[in-house]
């Protein structure tokens, strides 16, 4: 029996069992406006709450009104408490919503609790909400967001971005019949190199967030070790087993364009990894997504940054170093480069997008005195962000960025239609009728006597077609 596989489903498909949706913006999110919660409290709380260690853990009690053009809506008990971490220190907090944490099961708009983000490193306001459209745009698992305005005793706190929150109502709308599996928050140090068997190794990076009462780390633990332990030859196919790779490197390579350093990738912070029940295999899901789009606190120009070294030297980043390494994975990786910058991540489009934010959002911005406690951003400043630099930690503005990090990681992107070296499972449909391989040939042309080992090389096929192919030595 002769198979051949199809080069177009090796390409592109790679297996995700269920359809990764993006849930419809309910009025929780309203995209055209922004809408106003007004937050109740007893004064000495909210005195504790911003002003000592406490408040960041405790959630104290509050009452909870939302306002917006479609929905008015009141709940007289709900738990309010700082979020974040160097956030904490700012003069603009940020806080999360805990809707069930008084009245157990409560729920507002289907959802148990909301993150309402300062965005006080951000003189646009605009880079985290972009990092949360574009990974919608590219078909990835993201929060969704909208702006309001937070009021606190009467008082206006400013401008905040409304962030759904991870849990497993975030995982029950993306992963329809799919979601009942493992979620990991990865913290800061989480950089995937392999802790040994023992499940305590892993609890203090990998803070299970479902399924809290079986505390199963057996999944993760068995990923890491195949990402830090399976031989180079039996990687590609083995890695495949355990993450979905293609979502991983569509998300990498947004990652990379955003310059979100906060990420895995370079900072080792800032992600979730899912464990969908179906397949066994993991998601990889970036969050908290401020410092990009050319936030630097380190000198670095992040903008012209290697696309396929944008690890820090001398670091430990598993799952990017490997995934780079093989030359299957690094071009799909370029895929997406490509097709991100294609389809929005341009001048062109993300101006059109970012001129019609700051048009609904400046009046709140604008009345927003708290945006200039942190690093004294002016309302001239907020005006200009989009084209103008505002210097220190912003040393470009948004569209300083997406031209440059646009036309630097183009120039250095080289896709070459590569096919997955792996087999499709025995449950994958068979091409019986498929065109006979008649000579191989490498990229110079010169005549193979058989298909090499690890190098890229070309198939002609009885009907005259010609396919690239890379094998890996068994």
């Amino acid at each position: 029996m002769r198979i051949l596989f199809s080069v177009l489903f090796l390409a592109f498909s790679f297996g995700s069992i269920s359809q990764l949706v993006h849930p419809a913006n309910t009025a929780a999110f309203k995209q055209d406006e922004v809408a106003k919660i007004y937050i109740t409290m007893n004064a000495q709380d909210f005195n504790t709450m911003v002003g000592d260690s406490l408040g960041s853990t405790y959630e104290f009690p509050a009452s909870f009104i939302y306002i917006s053009s479609t929905l008015t809506d009141t709940l007289s008990s709900v738990g309010i408490r700082l979020r974040g971490n160097t956030s904490l220190q700012s003069a603009k907090k940020s806080f999360k919503l805990d809707f069930n944490a008084y009245v157990p099961g409560q729920k507002w708009e289907d959802l148990k609790s909301l993150n309402l983000n300062g965005e006080h490193n951000d003189v646009s306001i605009m880079r985290a909400r972009t990092c949360h459209e574009m990974l919608k745009w590219a078909g990835c698992p993201v929060a969704r967001s909208s702006y309001v305005e937070l009021y606190i005793n009467g008082t206006y706190k400013g401008l905040y971005l409304n962030v759904e929150h991870f849990d497993d109502q975030f995982l029950e709308a993306r992963f329809i019949g799919n979601a009942g599996g493992n979620l990991y928050k990865a913290q800061y140090g989480a950089d995937l190199t392999n802790l040994g068997s023992n499940p305590n190794a892993y609890v203090p990076l990998y803070e299970l967030k479902t399924n809290q009462d079986t505390n199963d780390y057996s999944g993760l633990i068995h990923f890491i070790e195949v990402l830090n332990n399976t031989s180079n030859a039996e990687f590609p196919c083995a890695i495949q087993e355990v993450l979905d790779v293609d979502l991983c490197l569509k998300t990498m390579a947004l990652e990379v364009l955003a310059a979100h350093w906060d990420g895995y990738i370079v900072n080792k912070n800032n992600y979730y990894l899912y464990q969908r029940p179906s397949d066994g295999k993991f998601v990889y899901i970036e969050y908290d997504v401020d410092n990009t789009f050319g936030v630097d606190w380190f000198s670095m120009d992040w903008q012209t940054r290697n696309i396929y070294l944008w690890a820090l030297p001398n670091t430990q980043r598993p799952l990017y170093y490997r995934l780079m390494q093989v030359p299957y994975f690094k071009d799909r990786f370029s895929y997406y480069i490509n097709l991100h910058c294609q389809q929005f991540f341009n001048p062109t489009f993300l101006l059109s997008v970012w001129n019609q934010t700051q048009s609904v959002i400046a009046p709140s911005a604008l009345a927003d005195t708290y945006k200039g406690l942190d690093y004294g951003f002016t309302n001239a400043d907020f005006m200009s962000a989009i084209s103008q630099n505002w210097g220190s930690h912003i040393p470009v503005s948004l569209n300083e960025h997406v031209t440059l990090r646009h036309s630097s990681a183009l120039s250095q992107s080289s896709y070459l239609g590569l096919v997955n070296p792996c087999s499709l499972s025995l449950t994958e449909s068979i091409d019986l009728d498929a065109p006979i391989p008649v000579s191989y040939y490498d990229v110079l042309g010169r005549i193979l006597l058989a298909p090499p080992a690890n190098q890229v090389y070309l198939v002609r096929y009885n009907d005259g077609s010609t396919r690239q192919f890379y094998s890996i030595a068994p």
